[in-house]
């Protein structure tokens, strides 16, 4: 077992373990931490806990000491020339012509290095615009692209739901959302209902994407054949989170529907029909945003 704290460097950040040195440090306190990127100041989201030494990733750094009132005003001056350097970069964006949109600046603590992330269509030739702002500040300079996912993190927002977006208020990372999981959640599979803010699928479709995978595997598949007390049917639909198994029946001229507990089933042959009322224009425009959503997530 490993003494650790928690530690996250912006809103809705990624959680970074570090060893405390010895020290008891309270959640919500800030401290002064080296990481691959240069010094960085945090905050403790996590107090001093115990952690099995599978679950961290060796090696396990110390802190550099918990921050002082100096150090939060040297991170405040760092907010504030990062305003400034903003102004300053868009400023050569366009005088260099570069088709770019500049989105966040971020000083590391020590200012061993200034990242500038930006948004484009392609690649970006930003040689000369990196040698002009290291001219200007006298540092590491880092030009960094971003995808549309991160891009509305740091604009910030509201979904559907009417609450802040889940990228800005807890969600660490991003993980690749898939249109197997609005077809298993049985949600409609409209471009416009199930994407976000950023144009891609909804974060939230992962959320309970476990619970509807383990609760799939006790129900047949929509279009098996199936007996039960009342005969042979086909199943047209499931309540998955219910458990409930939906049946269609044919006597005759005569179509009728019933509902069954799986145990009250037996599958004859569980075949998956492929849905016919799914828009095929919405399937593709769907799977064009799969696909950018992997590629991007490959890239970060």
């Amino acid at each position: 077992m490993a003494n650790i704290i928690g530690v996250r460097f912006k809103k809705a950040g990624k959680i970074y373990f570090f060893d405390p040195d010895g020290k008891i440090i309270s959640r919500g306190e800030h401290v002064i931490v080296e990481t691959s990127m240069g010094m960085e100041y945090g905050e403790v989201v996590i107090a001093n806990r115990q952690l099995p030494q599978e679950k961290i990733v060796a090696p396990l750094k110390k802190i550099i000491r918990v921050a002082n009132n100096q150090d939060a005003k040297q991170n405040e001056e760092n907010k504030k020339q990062e305003i400034e350097a903003f102004k300053v970069c868009e400023k050569k964006i366009k005088e260099h012509g570069l088709e770019m949109k500049l989105m966040d600046v971020e000083f590391k603590f020590d200012k061993s290095k200034i990242l500038f992330f930006f948004t484009a269509d392609g690649r970006i030739d930003f040689r000369d615009l990196v040698r002009d702002l290291a001219a200007i500040y006298k540092t590491r300079i880092e030009l960094r692209q971003i995808g549309v996912r991160d891009e509305v993190k740091r604009l910030g927002g509201n979904g559907v739901c009417g609450r802040e977006l889940c990228c800005c208020s807890f969600l660490g990372n991003f993980e690749t959302v898939s249109i197997k999981m609005a077809k298993e959640q049985n949600v409609s599979l409209n471009p416009s209902k199930i994407s976000g803010n950023c144009g891609r699928l909804m974060c939230c479709l992962q959320y309970e994407q476990e619970v509807y995978e383990d609760k799939l595997k006790k129900l047949p598949k929509i279009g098996a054949i199936v007996k039960t007390a009342d005969g042979q049917g086909e199943v047209c639909g499931l309540e998955t989170l219910k458990e409930i198994v939906k049946v269609k029946f044919k006597d005759g001229d005569e179509t009728f529907f019933k509902k069954y507990n799986p145990k009250d089933i037996k599958i004859i042959k569980n075949v998956e029909k492929e849905q016919d009322n799914i828009d095929k224009e919405d399937l593709a425009e769907l799977k064009r945003l799969e696909e950018l959503d992997k590629k991007e997530n490959k890239e970060s």
